[in-house]
Protein backbone atom coordinates (compact mmCIF):
# COMPACT_ATOMS: atom_id res chain seq x y z
CA UNK A 1 0.00 0.00 0.00
CA UNK A 2 1.96 2.37 -1.63
CA UNK A 3 1.79 6.60 -1.02
CA UNK A 4 3.13 8.35 -4.01
CA UNK A 5 3.09 12.87 -4.10
CA UNK A 6 3.84 12.68 -7.86
CA UNK A 7 1.84 14.76 -9.82
CA UNK A 8 -0.71 13.26 -11.74
CA UNK A 9 -3.05 13.34 -15.19
CA UNK A 10 -6.66 13.24 -13.98
CA UNK A 11 -9.69 13.06 -15.68
CA UNK A 12 -12.80 14.45 -13.67
CA UNK A 13 -16.11 13.93 -14.60
CA UNK A 14 -18.87 16.44 -13.40
CA UNK A 15 -16.37 19.54 -12.40
CA UNK A 16 -18.51 21.82 -13.30
CA UNK A 17 -20.70 21.08 -10.23
CA UNK A 18 -21.14 21.58 -6.56
CA UNK A 19 -18.38 19.50 -5.47
CA UNK A 20 -15.99 19.73 -8.54
CA UNK A 21 -15.74 23.25 -8.59
CA UNK A 22 -14.04 23.09 -5.00
CA UNK A 23 -11.75 19.70 -5.57
CA UNK A 24 -10.13 20.66 -9.00
CA UNK A 25 -8.70 23.79 -7.72
CA UNK A 26 -7.25 21.44 -4.85
CA UNK A 27 -5.88 18.88 -7.03
CA UNK A 28 -3.96 21.73 -9.15
CA UNK A 29 -2.93 23.39 -5.95
CA UNK A 30 -1.31 19.57 -5.55
CA UNK A 31 0.47 19.93 -9.16
CA UNK A 32 -2.22 17.74 -10.93
CA UNK A 33 -3.25 18.42 -14.21
CA UNK A 34 -7.15 17.79 -14.94
CA UNK A 35 -9.44 17.40 -17.60
CA UNK A 36 -12.90 18.31 -16.87
CA UNK A 37 -15.68 15.91 -18.70
CA UNK A 38 -19.20 17.21 -18.20
CA UNK A 39 -22.21 18.39 -20.09
CA UNK A 40 -21.85 22.42 -17.97
CA UNK A 41 -19.08 24.69 -18.84
CA UNK A 42 -16.82 25.66 -16.17
CA UNK A 43 -14.71 29.10 -15.93
CA UNK A 44 -11.80 28.21 -15.54
CA UNK A 45 -8.23 29.10 -16.70
CA UNK A 46 -6.24 26.57 -16.89
CA UNK A 47 -9.00 23.21 -16.78
CA UNK A 48 -10.36 22.62 -20.26
CA UNK A 49 -13.92 21.17 -20.26
CA UNK A 50 -14.83 18.24 -22.92
CA UNK A 51 -18.49 17.95 -23.15
CA UNK A 52 -19.10 14.25 -23.25
CA UNK A 53 -22.69 12.34 -22.86
CA UNK A 54 -21.28 9.66 -19.84
CA UNK A 55 -24.16 7.14 -21.03
CA UNK A 56 -23.03 6.49 -23.96
CA UNK A 57 -20.09 4.36 -23.88
CA UNK A 58 -18.12 5.27 -27.26
CA UNK A 59 -17.93 9.03 -26.03
CA UNK A 60 -16.78 7.56 -22.62
CA UNK A 61 -13.71 5.71 -24.14
CA UNK A 62 -12.68 8.47 -26.21
CA UNK A 63 -13.16 11.54 -23.55
CA UNK A 64 -10.70 9.17 -21.05
CA UNK A 65 -8.43 9.11 -24.14
CA UNK A 66 -8.43 12.47 -25.07
CA UNK A 67 -5.85 15.56 -24.82
CA UNK A 68 -6.44 17.59 -22.10
CA UNK A 69 -5.78 20.98 -23.55
CA UNK A 70 -5.59 22.49 -27.56
CA UNK A 71 -1.83 23.17 -26.36
CA UNK A 72 -1.23 19.38 -26.20
CA UNK A 73 -1.25 19.01 -30.48
CA UNK A 74 2.32 20.35 -29.96
CA UNK A 75 3.08 17.16 -28.39
CA UNK A 76 5.73 14.83 -30.61
CA UNK A 77 4.40 11.97 -32.17
CA UNK A 78 5.77 8.63 -30.83
CA UNK A 79 6.02 5.37 -32.61
CA UNK A 80 2.51 3.99 -32.58
CA UNK A 81 1.04 6.97 -30.96
CA UNK A 82 -0.85 10.32 -32.16
CA UNK A 83 1.08 12.16 -28.37
CA UNK A 84 -2.11 11.46 -26.02
CA UNK A 85 -0.78 10.87 -22.52
CA UNK A 86 -2.75 8.25 -20.88
CA UNK A 87 -4.38 9.65 -17.51
CA UNK A 88 -3.30 8.21 -13.96
CA UNK A 89 -6.94 8.51 -12.39
CA UNK A 90 -10.08 9.07 -12.99
CA UNK A 91 -12.50 11.09 -10.48
CA UNK A 92 -16.19 10.23 -11.37
CA UNK A 93 -18.54 12.73 -9.76
CA UNK A 94 -20.97 13.03 -13.01
CA UNK A 95 -24.65 12.34 -12.07
CA UNK A 96 -28.18 13.32 -11.58
CA UNK A 97 -27.32 14.69 -7.40
CA UNK A 98 -30.50 13.74 -6.11
CA UNK A 99 -34.07 12.58 -6.36
CA UNK A 100 -36.93 14.74 -7.85
CA UNK A 101 -34.44 16.30 -10.71
CA UNK A 102 -35.70 13.86 -13.26
CA UNK A 103 -37.97 11.01 -13.06
CA UNK A 104 -36.68 8.70 -10.94
CA UNK A 105 -36.32 6.00 -13.93
CA UNK A 106 -34.09 8.57 -15.85
CA UNK A 107 -32.29 9.06 -12.81
CA UNK A 108 -31.30 5.48 -11.83
CA UNK A 109 -30.55 4.63 -15.85
CA UNK A 110 -28.37 7.64 -15.74
CA UNK A 111 -26.30 7.30 -12.77
CA UNK A 112 -25.79 3.41 -13.06
CA UNK A 113 -24.81 3.47 -16.83
CA UNK A 114 -22.51 6.37 -16.49
CA UNK A 115 -20.84 4.77 -13.49
CA UNK A 116 -20.72 2.01 -15.47
CA UNK A 117 -19.22 2.79 -18.58
CA UNK A 118 -16.62 5.13 -16.79
CA UNK A 119 -15.26 2.54 -14.94
CA UNK A 120 -15.88 0.22 -17.85
CA UNK A 121 -13.69 2.28 -20.00
CA UNK A 122 -10.85 3.09 -17.36
CA UNK A 123 -10.00 -0.97 -16.18
CA UNK A 124 -9.85 -1.63 -20.48
CA UNK A 125 -7.85 1.60 -21.13
CA UNK A 126 -5.61 0.68 -18.06
CA UNK A 127 -6.02 3.40 -15.72
CA UNK A 128 -5.42 1.69 -12.43
CA UNK A 129 -7.09 4.06 -10.35
CA UNK A 130 -10.62 5.34 -10.43
CA UNK A 131 -12.34 7.44 -7.60
CA UNK A 132 -16.53 7.35 -8.14
CA UNK A 133 -18.56 9.48 -5.45
CA UNK A 134 -20.80 7.08 -4.17
CA UNK A 135 -23.21 8.76 -1.34
CA UNK A 136 -24.41 8.95 2.33
CA UNK A 137 -28.16 8.47 0.87
CA UNK A 138 -27.07 4.72 1.20
CA UNK A 139 -27.89 4.68 4.32
CA UNK A 140 -31.24 4.55 3.68
CA UNK A 141 -32.80 8.08 5.86
CA UNK A 142 -31.57 10.38 3.80
CA UNK A 143 -34.59 10.02 1.22
CA UNK A 144 -36.38 7.74 3.56
CA UNK A 145 -40.42 8.54 3.08
CA UNK A 146 -41.33 9.33 7.04
CA UNK A 147 -39.12 9.27 9.91
CA UNK A 148 -36.98 6.55 9.85
CA UNK A 149 -33.78 5.56 12.14
CA UNK A 150 -30.76 3.83 11.02
CA UNK A 151 -29.77 0.62 11.78
CA UNK A 152 -26.83 1.26 14.54
CA UNK A 153 -24.36 4.74 15.30
CA UNK A 154 -22.28 5.15 14.03
CA UNK A 155 -22.41 4.94 10.44
CA UNK A 156 -19.38 3.28 9.12
CA UNK A 157 -18.10 1.17 5.84
CA UNK A 158 -19.47 -2.31 7.18
CA UNK A 159 -22.96 -1.41 7.41
CA UNK A 160 -25.79 -3.07 5.87
CA UNK A 161 -27.13 -0.49 3.29
CA UNK A 162 -30.78 -0.52 2.18
CA UNK A 163 -31.93 2.48 1.16
CA UNK A 164 -35.43 2.57 -0.73
CA UNK A 165 -35.05 5.45 -2.41
CA UNK A 166 -33.87 5.79 -6.25
CA UNK A 167 -31.03 7.81 -6.11
CA UNK A 168 -29.18 6.07 -3.09
CA UNK A 169 -29.81 2.64 -4.90
CA UNK A 170 -28.42 4.02 -7.98
CA UNK A 171 -25.27 4.63 -6.03
CA UNK A 172 -25.25 1.27 -4.37
CA UNK A 173 -25.25 0.14 -7.84
CA UNK A 174 -22.24 1.93 -8.94
CA UNK A 175 -20.41 0.52 -5.39
CA UNK A 176 -21.09 -3.16 -6.75
CA UNK A 177 -20.21 -2.01 -10.38
CA UNK A 178 -16.42 -0.83 -8.85
CA UNK A 179 -16.31 -3.94 -6.97
CA UNK A 180 -16.71 -6.29 -9.73
CA UNK A 181 -14.45 -4.65 -12.14
CA UNK A 182 -11.89 -4.42 -9.18
CA UNK A 183 -11.87 -8.17 -8.96
CA UNK A 184 -12.08 -8.44 -12.80
CA UNK A 185 -8.84 -6.13 -13.39
CA UNK A 186 -6.57 -7.31 -10.69
CA UNK A 187 -3.98 -4.50 -9.82
CA UNK A 188 -6.96 -1.42 -10.28
CA UNK A 189 -7.87 0.45 -7.33
CA UNK A 190 -11.19 1.62 -7.25
CA UNK A 191 -12.41 4.05 -4.34
CA UNK A 192 -16.17 4.72 -3.55
CA UNK A 193 -16.67 7.82 -1.45
CA UNK A 194 -19.55 8.14 0.28
CA UNK A 195 -20.24 12.00 0.17
CA UNK A 196 -22.05 13.56 3.05
CA UNK A 197 -23.65 17.46 2.67
CA UNK A 198 -21.54 18.89 0.61
CA UNK A 199 -20.70 22.47 1.66
CA UNK A 200 -19.28 25.39 0.09
CA UNK A 201 -17.61 28.54 1.92
CA UNK A 202 -20.38 30.78 1.38
CA UNK A 203 -23.05 28.18 2.92
CA UNK A 204 -21.52 28.63 6.27
CA UNK A 205 -23.04 31.96 6.50
CA UNK A 206 -26.19 31.00 4.62
CA UNK A 207 -27.21 28.23 5.61
CA UNK A 208 -25.23 26.53 8.49
CA UNK A 209 -26.67 29.01 11.16
CA UNK A 210 -30.18 26.92 11.16
CA UNK A 211 -28.43 23.72 11.03
CA UNK A 212 -26.70 24.17 14.35
CA UNK A 213 -30.12 25.87 15.93
CA UNK A 214 -32.36 23.05 14.43
CA UNK A 215 -30.71 20.07 14.99
CA UNK A 216 -34.00 18.38 14.38
CA UNK A 217 -33.58 18.79 11.12
CA UNK A 218 -30.54 16.98 10.35
CA UNK A 219 -31.46 13.67 10.81
CA UNK A 220 -31.51 12.86 7.59
CA UNK A 221 -28.19 13.91 7.17
CA UNK A 222 -26.42 12.40 10.45
CA UNK A 223 -26.12 15.68 11.45
CA UNK A 224 -22.37 15.23 9.63
CA UNK A 225 -21.42 17.09 6.35
CA UNK A 226 -18.29 17.90 4.05
CA UNK A 227 -16.59 20.59 3.37
CA UNK A 228 -16.38 20.78 -0.64
CA UNK A 229 -12.58 21.93 0.03
CA UNK A 230 -12.07 19.11 2.18
CA UNK A 231 -13.54 16.48 -0.29
CA UNK A 232 -10.76 18.00 -2.79
CA UNK A 233 -8.01 16.99 0.24
CA UNK A 234 -9.57 13.34 0.15
CA UNK A 235 -9.57 13.29 -3.75
CA UNK A 236 -5.85 13.70 -3.68
CA UNK A 237 -5.59 11.50 -0.76
CA UNK A 238 -7.42 8.56 -2.95
CA UNK A 239 -4.94 9.73 -6.13
CA UNK A 240 -1.93 9.10 -4.23
CA UNK A 241 -2.94 6.03 -2.25
CA UNK A 242 -2.11 2.88 -4.16
CA UNK A 243 -2.54 -0.98 -3.20
CA UNK A 244 -6.11 -0.63 -1.68
CA UNK A 245 -8.21 -2.61 -4.75
CA UNK A 246 -11.51 -2.05 -4.25
CA UNK A 247 -13.11 0.57 -1.08
CA UNK A 248 -15.71 2.26 0.41
CA UNK A 249 -14.75 5.74 2.48
CA UNK A 250 -16.96 7.42 4.24
CA UNK A 251 -16.55 11.64 3.41
CA UNK A 252 -17.00 13.55 5.69
CA UNK A 253 -15.78 15.90 8.40
CA UNK A 254 -14.61 15.26 11.96
CA UNK A 255 -17.21 17.02 13.66
CA UNK A 256 -21.37 17.08 14.35
CA UNK A 257 -23.17 20.06 13.44
CA UNK A 258 -24.33 20.55 16.72
CA UNK A 259 -23.51 22.55 19.42
CA UNK A 260 -24.83 19.87 21.94
CA UNK A 261 -22.56 16.67 22.07
CA UNK A 262 -22.83 13.36 20.16
CA UNK A 263 -24.10 11.94 22.97
CA UNK A 264 -26.95 14.42 23.59
CA UNK A 265 -27.69 14.83 20.13
CA UNK A 266 -28.26 10.51 19.32
CA UNK A 267 -30.39 10.00 22.56
CA UNK A 268 -32.03 12.84 22.42
CA UNK A 269 -33.50 12.22 18.21
CA UNK A 270 -31.83 8.54 17.82
CA UNK A 271 -33.35 7.33 21.40
CA UNK A 272 -33.93 3.57 19.72
CA UNK A 273 -30.61 3.25 17.69
CA UNK A 274 -28.31 1.10 19.50
CA UNK A 275 -24.56 2.46 19.22
CA UNK A 276 -22.06 0.18 18.82
CA UNK A 277 -18.89 1.75 20.23
CA UNK A 278 -17.66 4.72 22.55
CA UNK A 279 -17.70 7.68 20.03
CA UNK A 280 -15.85 10.94 20.49
CA UNK A 281 -17.60 13.75 21.87
CA UNK A 282 -18.52 15.52 19.16
CA UNK A 283 -17.87 13.00 16.62
CA UNK A 284 -19.68 13.05 13.37
CA UNK A 285 -22.61 10.47 13.44
CA UNK A 286 -21.53 9.61 10.21
CA UNK A 287 -17.97 8.56 11.08
CA UNK A 288 -14.95 9.33 8.79
CA UNK A 289 -12.36 7.11 11.02
CA UNK A 290 -11.68 5.08 8.15
CA UNK A 291 -10.30 7.96 5.74
CA UNK A 292 -8.21 8.60 8.94
CA UNK A 293 -6.56 6.33 9.62
CA UNK A 294 -5.98 4.58 5.91
CA UNK A 295 -5.92 7.83 4.35
CA UNK A 296 -4.90 10.22 6.81
CA UNK A 297 -7.49 12.56 6.23
CA UNK A 298 -7.01 15.90 8.32
CA UNK A 299 -9.89 18.15 8.88
CA UNK A 300 -8.77 21.90 7.79
CA UNK A 301 -12.36 23.68 7.23
CA UNK A 302 -14.20 22.87 10.84
CA UNK A 303 -17.69 24.52 10.96
CA UNK A 304 -17.00 26.13 14.08
CA UNK A 305 -14.21 28.41 12.42
CA UNK A 306 -17.35 30.04 10.15
CA UNK A 307 -20.08 29.85 12.28
CA UNK A 308 -20.55 31.97 15.68
CA UNK A 309 -22.38 29.33 18.19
Amino acid sequence: MASSNAAKRIVFTGGSGKAGRHCMPYLLSKGHSVLNVDLAPLSHPTVHTLKADLTDSGQVFNALSSHFHLSHYENPRGPGSVGVEKPDAVIHFAAYARNLLVPDSECFRGNVVSTYNVIEAACKLGIKKVIIASSETTYGVCFAQGDADYHSFPLEEDYDNDPEDTYATSKLCGERCARSFARRFPGTDIYALRIGNIIEPHEYEVDFPSYVSKPETRKRNAWSYIDARDLGQICDLCVQKDGLGFQVFNATNDTITTKETTAEILKRYAPNTPVTREMGEFEAPLSNRKIREVLGFKDVHDWRKYVTI
